[in-house]
């Protein structure tokens, strides 16, 4: 069938373009992750939305699409939320915290997913600092035991999501493939999505998606568009328990100048270094990242208990 006439209703300039339905949404995104669009049409897609922007009704017509098609990681025999880490940024500035957050959730019990790939050159992804730390890629789902960290390659989720992210090495921006990342909960049991975003409008979309996709979620703006929170900062939590939103926290002004340890190199060896201190005790918790292991921990507790009073039901 193609997606040119898609391509057309979009591709009409900021002023000019329509938005599409979530069917059309779904069905435009079925076939770029089934590999049955052209590279000239996969790029004039990815530009075209970029452009115009995302509406939550094409995003959630995006997830439609990728959830009927990636491989699920088997729920837990132990019946906890998984907590699913999106890790697509990587490090530019500070060192990638994510593999910390997971390994800090796993210390609590909690089975913890990092999915991920690098979908830009120079950065450091939390993968690399995972693998320095003993933890190596799944090669496909499986099941995650309670007090443990998998991270699973995107290309093993699916490979259409590859080829989609990897259009921002060729045409420098990034797509709607990066929001949609963002919101995939790849598990056949109860999960909790703990994602970031890096501009107010960005919150508005995928704070929509999370109340239409009836998602539990907490997001917050993370450190360089990852999972953890920037350590120097306080920020603003929002949760989404089966699509019903509630603010947790609002975001405390200011800037610390600086966290004890943290080094400033970003190559996964220091990173590794610094994480292995931590977990030690030999440095200090970073507040913020604190925090944010409290939340969690508590958003998945609710969770398992709603679970459980709905089973008594």
């Amino acid at each position: 069938m193609g997606i040119s006439h898609y391509i057309k209703e979009i591709g009409r300039g900021t002023r000019g373009a329509k938005a599409l339905t979530r069917a059309q949404a779904a069905d435009l995104m079925g076939q770029v992750l089934d590999g049955e669009v052209s590279d000239l049409e996969l790029g004039a897609f990815c530009a075209a939305m970029r452009i115009k922007g995302e509406t939550a009704e094409e995003m959630c017509g995006f997830v439609d699409a990728a959830r009927e098609r990636i491989a699920l990681i088997p729920a837990n025999p132990a019946d906890l939320p998984l907590v699913v880490l999106p890790s697509y940024n990587g490090a530019r500035r500070l060192p990638v915290l994510t593999p910390l957050l997971a390994l800090l959730l796993a210390r609590r019990g909690l089975p913890v997913l990092l999915h991920g790939m690098a979908t830009e050159d120079g950065r450091v992804q939390a993968s690399e600092v995972l693998r320095a730390l003993g933890t190596p890629a799944l090669a496909a789902p499986a099941a995650i035991a309670p007090g443990t960290v998998a991270h699973l390659p995107t290309a093993a989720l699916h490979p259409g999501l590859v080829r989609l992210l990897e259009v921002r090495r060729h045409i420098g921006l990034r797509s709607s493939g990066h929001s949609l990342v963002k919101l995939l909960m790849p598990t056949q049991g109860a999960a909790l999505l703990v994602s970031s975003y890096t501009h107010a409008d960005y919150f508005a979309l995928m704070g929509e998606c999370c109340a239409e996709l009836g998602l539990n979620a907490l997001l917050s703006r993370g450190l360089e568009g990852e999972s953890a929170a920037d350590p120097r900062r306080q920020p603003r939590y929002d949760a989404w328990l089966q699509g019903r939103h509630q603010l947790l926290a609002e975001q405390v002004p200011g800037t610390a100048d600086g966290v004890p340890g943290l080094p400033a190199a970003i190559d996964a060896a220091s990173t590794a270094a610094y994480t292995r201190q931590v977990l030690d005790g030999q440095l200090p918790v970073p507040a913020a990242l604190a925090q944010q292991v409290e939340h969690i921990t508590g958003l998945c507790r609710r969770l398992r208990q709603q679970l459980q009073t709905e089973d008594i039901q």
